[in-house]
């Protein structure tokens, strides 16, 4: 006899990456839309138009990546942990470009942490966006940004700047928090596949 499906439990399914689109693509277009709020209220927000389209190129592309993340796998693990990778990279540009970790945005030693965007990205590609590849990848960004930030406030990296090491040492806690936490769901979500690999192995292999 054929196997009935659900066709309420399928729709339910269908719908959650699609909210998660629109959650996704509200996000962007409320961060776009915030500088332009803000400026009408206060002078210490002054973004220029290169700023926008900056912020704009980040976003979208982070949301892109997010939409190809969405479909790469039906594991939720690996779908949050592929949100908080997302987040933490766009995130961090958005800081580096606005006001900058390391005193302000106009100092040389922020460029460096585009090394921990590049090192995620570049891990993630040579794994194959493998789960358990990008799990390692994740950990590896963490622990270049903390490395990166311990190396600016021993060497007085922006020592001067309003409340410094504070902006330092916070940001740096909260990225890697961020890497770590998108590291953990990548490594769930290797476990899960694994499991899902045996399973139908099992289910393969022909009976004696």
């Amino acid at each position: 006899m054929k196997a009935m499906t659900n066709p309420i439990a399928s729709t339910k399914n269908d719908r959650l990456p699609i909210a998660l689109r629109l959650i996704g693509w509200t996000v962007v277009a409320g961060l776009l839309i915030a500088p332009a709020i803000a400026m009408q209220f206060t002078d210490e927000v002054r973004w220029t138009t290169s700023d926008f389209v900056f912020a704009g190129i980040i976003l979208i592309g982070a949301g892109g990546i997010g939409e190809l993340a969405v479909r790469a796998s039906g594991a939720w693990s690996y779908r949050f942990g592929a949100g908080l990778a997302v987040l933490a990279s766009a995130l961090l540009l958005w800081f580096n470009g606005a006001v900058g970790i390391i005193g302000s945005e106009d100092h040389p030693a922020n460029t460096l942490y585009l090394g921990v965007i590049i090192a995620a990205f570049v891990g993630a590609v040579v794994s194959r966006f493998r789960a358990a590849g990008l799990a390692r990848a994740m950990a590896s960004a963490a622990v270049l940004q903390v490395a990166i930030g311990v190396v600016a406030v021993w060497r007085g990296w922006g020592e001067g700047s309003e409340n410094w090491p504070r902006p330092v040492i916070v940001l740096s806690i909260v990225f890697s928090l961020l890497w770590l936490a998108s590291a953990a769901l990548f490594r769930r979500a290797s476990g899960a596949h694994r499991v899902a690999r045996s399973d139908k192995a099992r289910q393969t292999k022909p009976q004696n």
